[in-house]
């Protein structure tokens, strides 16, 4: 038969533009797209062997080889797998308009970046045509197993492609490529380079079931061809028992994928049967990358289909609360063409993302449970990273909070899970008591900390930044409720105690006109002034009211863009302290009460010090500070 030629749809024409000029950023993927082609002819072909007892095909040595010539810059692929017909060329290879070329190029258009591009290579089934990024030209020589006549197939990309029957073609497909001149300045893309195809292979495709072959070049005139070299593993460690793996070979895996020189904190087997299959082989690490709770962090795990790397950090694969989970997922029925938005609606994705969560959270639990040691170590490093699915997941709230400790005034080295507050909680109380703030130390100074110290009662110290959020989204733990102790009121004697309850009363009758005359004086700085019940040796502190947003959470959606209303907080003072005392007896003998409102603006900004917080007019602040040390004097 005589060579034909044919011309590309219009559409194809424009596909193969983009190609020839390149808008990906990795052009490496175009190996990455062959050698699974060449992969899958192998699976068919073994499958074919198995079906067909008459087909005769010699199955003993499958394999994908690799070949460069760096005089005539060309690369080849190669495989002895089940190749294709004339027929099939024309349809697979020569029209790749059914594989959906007009939505590829609308939503390539439409990608926002080179990256949101590169997932779509193979989304529409044109990742053969990837090869056009490197090279000027492709030729592909195919026969299907059982003919006995070929097919080659050619195209530069410039709107035809040629076919024609060859006699000689061996069983399998070979796809050369033409590669485009070497660039001096950038010898990292040269892809006539050994070490080039062998970082590609081991990227991409180390874990494939087929040998992927090299010959190195010869060494000097006359000598002989060195043996061909294997250049994948074809050791996919998931897919084998546990006693055949040992622990050296799982930490070498995890500083591959997990980038660290470190060896894991813990290793974590699944694997799923049934009418989904899948394995995956997930890494708890010892210490938290440094940019973990930055934007830009790159999270997700690799994601394989049949030992073929399709995503390198595939973020539906886990939520982001496990975004510091390392690891690899092989799946086997999914297709080789997906892009990061199919998978984000893939019914099957989100079925393994929920298996993966649950191991991973009751691995942790079992790790509490067995290994106190290296539980610390990893709650110390991830705990307020896996706080943040108290937000996010609540199908997982309770997983999530059986694994999670707190600090608490009970022990300073013991944190403590919830149901051992709840254990310890003392008759008649109805509240798990807490405080957020930014060090343990600065809570444990609060003036707010004080009738809980003096009166025993336990406290959870809470400082990392998620936990201004959380506690109000739970609210609650085995039908306790999660209560600030700088929120609200508190009233610790009043309970179950009608003696303390009277004397409370009676100093509210007692203080009343002081208080009245401070909200007024006070007005444009807090929403009330009243006694308190939560301080025994502090004058005065600021609390916010029980449903108001604390500073802290407020600064939090500030810094996130998010504009907050500037909340009043309330003033309360300490009728049992001096100062209190003085300044009412001076409010109730005084008619002329100017010369107190310094006074009334010290005790305010002295509980707002107290809390960490800072004055309104700190210059002023400082003046009346001084003003009273120099009549002291």
């Amino acid at each position: 038969m005589p060579t034909e030629t044919f011309e590309f749809q219009v559409e194809a024409r424009q596909l193969l533009q983009l190609m020839i000029h390149s808008v990906y950023s990795n052009k490496d993927v175009f190996l990455r797209e062959l050698v699974s082609n060449a992969s899958d002819a192998l699976d068919k072909l073994r499958l074919a062997a198995l079906r067909d007892d008459g087909l005769d095909v010699d199955t003993s040595d499958l394999h994908i080889e690799i070949e460069t010539d760096p005089e005539a810059r060309t690369l080849t692929v190669r495989d002895n797998g089940i190749g294709m017909s004339y027929e099939e060329v024309g349809q697979l290879i020569g029209t790749i308009a059914h594989s959906g070329t007009a939505q590829f190029l609308k939503e390539l258009q439409e990608a926002k970046d080179a990256a949101g591009a590169e997932g779509l290579i193979g989304q529409f089934g044109v990742g053969f045509y990837s090869g056009f990024m490197v090279a000027d030209e492709m030729t592909l020589v195919t026969r299907r197993a059982g003919e006995d006549r070929g097919t080659r197939w050619s195209s530069r990309g410039e709107g035809t492609y040629t076919l024609e029957t060859v006699d000689d073609a061996p069983q399998g497909t070979s796809v050369t490529l033409h590669l485009k001149p070497a660039d001096p300045e950038n010898q990292l893309h040269d892809y006539t380079s050994p070490w080039k195809i062998r970082e590609i292979v081991k990227r991409y495709s180390d874990f494939i079931t087929w040998p992927v072959r090299m010959t190195p070049e010869k060494q000097g005139e006359g000598e002989e061809t060195p043996e061909p070299e294997t250049l994948n593993s074809m050791k996919a460690l998931w897919a084998r028992s546990r006693d055949e793996v040992s622990d050296e070979e799982y930490h070498e895996l995890y500083k591959h994928v997990g980038h660290d020189w470190r060896p894991p904190l813990e290793t974590v087997r699944l694997q799923a049967e049934g009418t989904f299959e899948y394995q995956a082989l997930l890494f708890l690490p010892e210490h938290a990358l440094h940019d973990l709770f930055t934007q830009g962090y790159r999270r997700g795990l690799q994601l394989y289909v049949k030992r073929v790397l399709i995503m390198d950090d595939c973020e539906a694969l886990l939520p982001p609360y496990l975004r510091f989970v390392k690891g690899v997922v092989d799946a086997q029925d999914l297709s080789l063409n997906v892009s990061r938005e199919i998978l984000q609606q893939d019914r099957h994705i989100r079925m393994i993302q929920r298996r993966l969560t649950k191991k991973v959270l009751s691995t942790v639990k079992d790790l509490k449970a067995k290994d106190a040691e290296r539980y610390a170590t990893f709650w110390r490093e991830f705990g307020a990273v896996v706080k943040e699915g108290l937000l996010g997941d609540p199908e997982n709230r309770d997983a999530i909070l059986a694994v999670a400790t707190f600090a608490s005034t009970h022990a300073e080295d013991e944190p403590t899970t919830l149901q051992q507050y709840v254990e310890r909680m003392r008759d008649g109380q109805d509240d798990i008591y807490y405080m957020t703030g930014e060090s343990r130390e600065s809570i444990e100074n609060s003036p707010h900390m004080e009738a809980f110290r003096a009166k025993g009662v336990e406290v959870l110290l809470l400082t990392d930044p998620v936990d201004e959020v959380w506690v109000d989204a739970v609210g609650e733990f085995e039908g306790k409720r999660l209560r600030s102790v700088a929120k609200g009121e508190v009233d610790l004697d009043a309970q179950g105690d009608d003696a303390a309850g009277e004397e409370r009363e009676k100093q509210g009758e007692e203080f009343a006109g002081l208080l009245g005359w401070m909200k007024e004086q006070l007005g444009d700085e807090v929403k009330d002034v009243r006694l308190s019940s939560r301080l025994t040796v502090s004058p005065a502190c600021v609390v916010s009211d029980a449903h108001d947003l604390t500073p802290a959470l407020e600064s939090m959606y500030r810094a996130m863009g998010q504009e907050v209303p500037q909340t009043k907080r309330i003033l309360e003072l300490n009728p049992d302290h001096l100062l209190v005392k003085g300044l009412n007896q001076a409010y109730k003998e005084r008619e002329d009460r100017s010369g107190l409102v310094d006074t009334a603006e010290l005790l305010h900004g002295l509980a707002v010090l107290a809390e960490g917080g800072r004055p309104k007019e700190p210059g002023k602040f400082v003046r009346l500070v001084a003003e009273r040390l120099e009549r002291a004097l």
